[in-house]
């Protein structure tokens, strides 16, 4: 909640986990200077820190695992359990046709901005990417969703990743992707990254 003091909030959650109630807890798309104010807060007042944030990432969307992040991790050593690896279907290919008559996740309210996504200018590029990277999928005998996911969980900061599965077979595939990771090797990576041309950058201080 915005509108709570963060101090307010590593108290309650504190208190949560002296009851018994909870083992730990985390934050969902907080930012890098939220997280190490309610981390200074547990620590200067002996209370129990977010071990964990749920942060989108994927292919395209790497800012703030990436970088905006980066101190966090290094001064906290906190885990991530990351949403969306496959940017809400896009990097499974089913889209590179464009966006089927009958599409239902974007019928519900409030997921309007789904259909943008998938259908928008930023979309169509992108959908150039994905049949490129579908190509480097087939290369190294993987399919396109396991190649995202993978890509993923291969950044050691995430700890684990959350899968959008609706089907048993998906699931299954997508498990693979534990076993793909070994198949990321350097001039892999590389071509990934040739293909997404879009690696944040630190940003630079003037002294």
């Amino acid at each position: 909640d915005k509108d709570t003091p963060i101090e307010e909030t590593v108290r309650a959650m504190h208190d949560l986990i002296t009851q018994g109630k909870i083992l730990y807890w985390g934050t969902s798309e907080w930012s890098a200077t939220e997280i190490m104010e309610a981390y200074g807060i547990a620590k200067e007042m002996n209370l129990y820190p977010p071990t964990m944030e749920q942060p989108q990432y994927n292919m395209f969307h790497r800012e703030k695992m990436e970088v905006d992040y980066k101190r966090v991790f290094n001064k906290t050593g906190i885990g991530t359990t990351i949403w969306s690896p496959l940017a809400s279907g896009l990097l499974t290919g089913k889209y590179n046709s464009g966006l089927p008559q009958e599409f239902t996740r974007a019928k519900f309210e409030g997921m309007e901005w789904l259909k943008e996504k998938l259908s928008g200018d930023k979309a169509m590029e992108n959908l150039k990417k994905v049949s490129l990277l579908n190509d480097v999928a087939k290369d190294i005998g993987v399919s396109l969703p396991c190649l995202a996911i993978a890509w993923c969980i291969n950044n050691p900061n995430v700890s684990t990743a959350i899968l959008g599965a609706s089907k048993v077979s998906q699931l299954e595939e997508n498990l693979k992707a534990i076993d793909a990771i070994s198949k990321l090797d350097e001039s892999t990576l590389n071509r990934i990254e040739e293909i997404l041309d879009n690696k944040p950058k630190a940003p630079v201080f003037g002294l």
